[in-house]
């Protein structure tokens, strides 16, 4: 792998370069005003810069014929100009004042730009529009650098998560128009809450490595921030069906008012996805809808954005044993039971349900020219039960009584349990941006608050216990509160040179009272204060050369599970520390693209699964005091012809615990083995991910490409064993779209 590697970006550096001459100008807006930081972009090549402190640009290396020149900046009209180049030119832009405010804004402070020395990805609508025939979030982002994804039913629709550098959903920052989207409690993210969600995201920027300040759970591994619903300023209806395999639909409405009386606007989106999943019973059955309406007037927008989503899904998430594996690799054992007769059967409502709504309000507003103040307000309310059918349970594990009959006591009886989750969360997140000159200032924050109710239900038992019937046999609040404010500078101290820093303080109250599900007390208050800072050079070495170096730390409280699945008799759960180290290049010419990014991620304190389990039997996360992950990320693309492109990425990493200890359940002697085993690779990190994409435009509307992804080995747990690891595999999908 590392030689094809090396193939390629050999090849990329010494493709010529005949033909080509130089296309370069200078930006100007309001009053004749140089625009520094404009974004120039030629399309359909890999060139893009912005202009320097003399508001200038320069490409010199541009192929010779068509091409289009895109040019973009806050407050201003988005310029497009068609030319012909055969000999080198030099142009005068005059941007022209937007006659209304653009959606950006909304998420200006908690993006990456150009100029920023960090490893970032954006994704443009066209590119998720590409793949969206019905499955999640994650299979849509799947070619992104260091991106490896998972799915329960196996056909990537329900429930659905990915890695980036190794690193879990629950320790990646996910916002929504800048809003938390992670749960507060458990840090997760769940795609299947918000079926179809992908076709109201208009663009997503991925940032690798701790990456900007933002709002909501610390960022370990990355910070995945979408854009929903941008202004379309001309009215549009789009139907939308999608079949697949294990009978999987997708039907969408979406429909938009376009720009009415040059201020209102209002969008939405119905969405249905159904799929019978590849692992076996793993359907889903799922329905969302989206609204949006705003005022956009030329200083400022007022927008309402309401998301709402339900589904029903088959559990499927205890995953297929190892002993299966060869023989039915769609095998399911949830939901498994054995009759009074001795007959095997499967409970047919072993299901997860759950409904969720997020309701968004945003005001922007130009305060003076380049200045702007967003705020925005924020409620999400969601609800729903996973329900299980338990065979020959103790009644005293649900706090009931035995019966009683004559000189009988009957202690046991198979019943059906519902676990409920009810929470709230709310709050405002806020930002100041300047931009003017050599200088670029974010001020931002957010206050937010959660409320989550944990309950159990019987719905059912077989033999009746006094109370047994939709009997609560444990309850427990959560409740927590984040506060953060950040400061960002980006300046520009030459034509060359970026400047990058960017200071955050996040404070975290988190109190938990009442009892889990086994009866045990678990009320806690845990209180936090984190200082995350982060520094950075960029520099652009010439057009075609740029260069980067960023430092960052991150700090990061345990999740709920942490604390309540802890050793009682053990030292409670710390909070982690990250420092990164990155350091980044980057080539490009009209046909080639290269991009290079060495990363040293170094914990102190993370939380890894040990294979140690409680006083009740639930697996314990603890602190191990040293670990690490290092690799280093390659990205590059060529385009051949105008009709044929290949875009390749792949990580080469390790990713080491330094000193780990092993815990193994000795059945034996009721007891646990304990073996240190030194240094120890982390879980499902894999040593290699790489991604190719290679596409044809046969004709206008008709595009066929080569989509492979290839992930290395990965352990199951801590302990490099490899009876508990997953095989390395390669993937290829043929994508062939036609679109009248």
């Amino acid at each position: 792998m590392r030689q094809v590697v090396l193939i390629i970006l050999l090849s990329l550096l010494v493709f010529p370069s005949v033909g080509q001459v130089k296309v370069s100008g200078v930006v100007r807006g309001k009053n004749s005003e140089l625009l520094i930081g404009a974004n120039i972009i030629l399309k359909n090549t890999y060139l893009g810069v912005s202009t320097d402190i003399k508001g200038e640009f320069s490409f010199p290396n541009v192929l010779k014929g068509e091409h289009t020149i895109m040019i973009s900046y806050i407050g201003y009209e988005t310029y497009y100009k068609d030319i012909i180049v055969n000999n080198s030119v030099h142009f005068e832009f005059q941007l022209v004042e937007s006659s209304i405010l653009a959606d950006e804004v909304i998420v200006t402070a908690t993006r990456a730009t150009s100029d920023m020395p960090m490893a970032y990805v954006n994704i443009s609508k066209e590119e998720i529009e590409k793949r969206n025939l019905g499955q999640d979030i994650p299979y849509l982002l799947n070619q992104s650098p260091s991106f490896v994804v998972t799915s329960d039913a196996g056909a990537g629709v329900g429930y659905t998560s990915f890695r980036i550098r190794g690193t879990d959903i629950t320790r990646i920052n996910v916002t929504v128009n800048g809003i938390p989207f992670n749960d507060a409690e458990s840090h997760g993210t769940w795609w299947v809450d918000l079926p179809d969600f992908a076709s109201s995201v208009d663009n997503v920027q991925i940032q690798r490595g701790v990456g900007t300040s933002t709002n909501g759970a610390g960022a370990f591994g990355a910070t995945v921030n979408f854009q929903t619903f941008e202004l379309k300023r001309n009215p549009y209806a789009v139907l939308s069906s999608s079949f697949g395999s294990f009978n999987t639909f997708k039907n969408s409405i979406m429909l938009g008012s376009g720009l009415i009386n040059g201020k209102f606007n209002f969008d939405a989106r119905f969405s249905k996805i159904k799929s019978d999943g590849y692992i076996d019973r793993a359907f889903s059955d799922l329905g969302s809808f989206n609204l949006s309406g705003g005022y956009y007037g030329k200083k400022d927008i007022l927008k309402a954005i309401l998301i709402s989503g339900k589904e029903k899904t088959y559990q499927a998430w205890d995953g297929v044993p190892s002993w299966a594996l060869d023989t039915n690799r769609t095998y399911n054992g949830i939901g498994k039971y054995t009759d009074s007769y001795g007959n095997t059967k499967y409970y047919e409502n072993e299901t997860d349900n759950y409904w969720q709504d997020h309701f968004q309000v945003f005001y922007t507003r130009e305060l003076i020219h380049q200045l702007f103040l967003n705020l925005a307000f924020h409620y999400t309310h969601g609800k729903g039960f996973y329900e299980q059918y338990k065979v020959s349970k103790k009644f005293s594990d649900y706090g009931l009584e035995d019966i009683v009959i004559g000189s009988d006591t009957i202690s046991r009886s198979d019943l059906i349990q519902q676990k409920w989750l009810d929470n709230d969360f709310y709050g405002f997140t806020y930002s100041i941006n300047y931009k003017k000159k050599k200088w670029e200032i974010n001020v931002g924050g957010a206050w937010n608050r959660y409320i989550g109710d944990h309950f159990g239900k019987i719905v059912w038992i077989q033999l009746a216990s006094k109370g047994g019937y939709d009997h609560e046999w444990y309850y427990n609040e959560g409740v927590k509160t984040d506060f953060n404010l950040f400061g960002k500078l980006n300046y520009r101290l030459n034509s060359s040179l970026n400047l990058f820093g960017d200071l955050q303080i996040r404070r975290i109250l988190y109190n938990i009272e009442g009892t889990d599900d086994d009866l045990r007390n678990i009320t806690q208050t845990h209180k936090f204060l984190f200082f995350n800072p982060k520094f950075g050079i960029n520099y652009r070495i010439s057009v075609k050369h740029k260069a980067f170096l960023s430092f960052s730390v991150a700090n990061r409280e345990p999740n709920r599970s942490n604390f309540i699945d802890a050793d009682p008799s053990g030292p409670l759960p710390a909070s982690e520390t990250l420092r990164d180290y990155e350091v980044g290049y980057n080539y490009n010419t009209s046909i080639t693209s290269l991009g290079l990014n060495l990363y040293f991620m170094d914990y102190k304190d993370q939380l890894v699964l040990t294979g140690e389990i409680n006083d009740v039997g639930s697996p314990v996360m603890t602190n191990v005091k040293r670990s690490y992950r290092a690799g280093i990320e390659i990205i590059a693309g060529i385009r051949f012809t105008s009709k044929l492109k290949w875009e390749v990425n792949a990580t080469i990493s390790k990713n080491k615990i330094k000193d780990f200890t092993e815990y193994v359940d000795d059945w034996d002697t009721w007891s646990q083995r304990i073996t240190h085993l030194g240094t120890t690779d982390l879980a499902f990190s894999p040593e290699i991910i790489a991604g190719s994409h290679l596409s044809y435009k046969v004709l206008d509307g008709l595009n066929i490409g080569l989509i492979s992804k290839y992930v290395s080995n990965q352990y199951i747990d801590n302990t490099s064993n490899s009876n508990r690891m997953l095989n390395d595999y390669f993937v290829n999908d043929l994508v062939i779209g036609f679109s009248l």
